[in-house]
C-alpha cells in the first residue's frame, strides 16, 4: 500500500505535513490530501510552532532535536521533514489518532 506522505530514505524516512498551529492540543489527525495533517498547540509565530513540531515528532520518534531536519516549508503549513535514526515505524503516526 503506498503512502504519499512517507517516504524512506536511507537511515530514517521523508514526511510531507500538513500542520495547523494554534490548536488546544498537539495531536495527529489524520491525513489532509497527500500530506499528514498535524495540530500544534503552539502559535504560528517567532518559530514557535515549528520548534514544537520538531519536538512532537522527536519524542514520538525517540530520537535527539539534532535527528529531526525541516527540508521545506519554513514558513509554510506545507512542510517536508527528515527523520534519522528512528527505530519506530512512522505508519504508526497514522494508528495513533
Amino acid at each position: 500500500m503506498s503512502h504519499p506522505w512517507l517516504r524512506l530514505q536511507d537511515g530514517g524516512f521523508i514526511l510531507t505535513l500538513h500542520v495547523q498551529p494554534g490548536a488546544k492540543r498537539t495531536e495527529v489527525v489524520g491525513l489532509h490530501g497527500e500530506a499528514l495533517k498535524i495540530k500544534l498547540a503552539a502559535p504560528p509565530v517567532e518559530g514557535k510552532a515549528n520548534e514544537a513540531l520538531f519536538r512532537f515528532l522527536a519524542d514520538r520518534f525517540g530520537v535527539p532535536l539534532r535527528n529531526i531536519e525541516l527540508r521545506q516549508g519554513e514558513q509554510s503549513r506545507h512542510k517536508v521533514i527528515a527523520i534519522i535514526g528512528s527505530k519506530i515505524d512512522p505508519l504508526g503516526l497514522l494508528n495513533s489518532q
